[in-house]
């Protein structure tokens, strides 16, 4: 157990301890969702210019896409996303993803994921959406 305990502490003291989880709210006119953000520069920044408001629009039935007041730093992408992803198209392209399945290269840096279902975005047309630190 002793061994255990003092290879935890290594381990921390070599690659430093992880963020705390931090959360956002995502209010709009359809509804307020929270969202778990992942620990990468992009989210750090974005922590940065909170409050934000953003014009969404809806993209191929899929997702609603904003633009942020500035860019993002670039991080690792993936092709493949989820309902509730939150991803980084372009390095000022906020995503919500409301449907299951992946995009062309380079991909997208994921944010973080949506505490329950998006499926509340998953209307035609427009939205503005405020997002803030979760209280």
């Amino acid at each position: 157990m002793r061994n255990i305990i003092l290879s935890a502490i290594a381990s921390m003291l070599f690659t430093g301890a992880a963020m705390a989880q931090e959360k956002i709210v995502i209010s709009s006119p359809w509804g307020k969702l929270t969202a778990e953000l992942v620990d990468n520069e992009a989210t750090r920044a974005l922590l940065g210019m909170l409050p934000v408001t953003l014009d969404m629009s809806d993209h191929l039935r899929q997702e609603k896409t904003g633009n942020l007041p500035s860019s993002l730093p670039q991080s690792g992408r993936q092709l493949d996303f989820d309902n509730g992803t939150l991803g980084l198209w372009g390095s000022t392209d906020f995503v919500i993803y409301y449907r299951k399945g992946s995009v062309p290269r380079p991909g997208i840096i994921i944010l973080g994921r949506v505490d329950g279902d998006a499926s509340i975005f998953d209307r035609p047309g427009p939205i503005t959406i405020e997002i803030d630190r979760a209280k």
